[in-house]
């Protein structure tokens, strides 16, 4: 068990992010990802058929042995977390990418945060409901910022035109004050430090991936299958192929890398 892959999925490219930082906290450990970049984005799609995908692709992990499956993405995460521990809970530890942000933001002293993510991500209300849960005093703004994702793979990070989105996004009158925001998508961390800037660095950017790295960390210390030693493998799958979605991955993950195309719908 020891020596079986990381098994990560996320909807598309961005939950490379969450690959990228569990490759530098955890470098001793073999890693599988799965790219759903025939049904992407997840965000408007409806819960039963995230539930749906997200069951096929972790059965997809489970034949290539991974020891743990990490739900990269966050629409996945609020749509079929609990369904996935239900149905596979007993063979194989189920992560997602929402608790750990809520278990590390009730750790701190804020006030008032703000969330933004997909359609799904912030209608599913999963945010806001486990922070309110853990913190019941702290106000939190949901936001949902539906056009990043498409901006984001189109390329526009650092321009006039994705300066004009995020302005129109952030500028919302309910994200005042706000002493945090939490990026609720793992493609945001590709524009992190642009939305710092728009913030003047005055709130604390809140990104998934190095929280999700360090928890999964201690779960695989405590279950002993922390892996520091042996051949290093990473593997990427996607269920469509284009050379757009290479250029893509390369920049998430922020390396070389070879994705291969797997059709597990057929």
């Amino acid at each position: 068990m020891v020596n079986r892959p990381i098994g990560i999925f996320d909807s598309g490219v961005g939950g490379l992010t969450v690959a990228n930082a569990i490759r530098q906290t955890l470098p001793g450990e073999s890693l599988i990802y799965f790219g759903d970049t025939a049904h992407l984005p997840y965000g408007d799609k409806s819960a039963e058929a995230i539930i749906g995908y997200s069951s096929r692709i972790t059965e997809f992990l489970l034949e290539h042995e991974a020891k743990v499956i990490l739900i990269a993405c966050n629409s996945a995460s609020a749509s079929a977390y609990e369904h996935l521990k239900t149905k596979f809970g007993d063979k194989v530890i189920i992560m997602d990418v929402i608790d750990p942000v809520v278990e590390y933001v009730g750790t701190k002293k804020y006030k008032k945060i703000g969330v933004i993510g997909t359609k799904r991500t912030i209608s599913s209300a999963t945010y806001a409901t486990k922070l309110n849960e853990t913190v019941p005093n702290m106000e939190v703004i949901s936001l949902a910022t539906p056009l990043l994702v498409p901006m984001i793979e189109e390329g526009f990070v650092f321009d006039d035109i994705s300066n004009a989105i995020l302005r129109s996004y952030l500028s919302n009158k309910e994200l005042s004050d706000i002493q945090a925001l939490i990026l609720g998508c793992t493609h945001y961390p590709i524009i992190r430090n642009q939305i710092n800037k728009i913030f003047n660095f005055d709130v604390d950017i809140i990104d998934s991936s190095g929280i999700v790295s360090s928890i999964l960390k201690k779960r695989l210390e405590d279950s002993n299958l922390l892996n520091n030693t042996g051949k290093v493998d990473y593997s990427f799958y996607i269920s469509d192929y284009t050379p757009f979605f290479e250029k893509m991955a390369k920049m998430f993950f922020g390396g070389e890398i070879n994705l291969q195309k797997a059709d597990i719908w057929k």
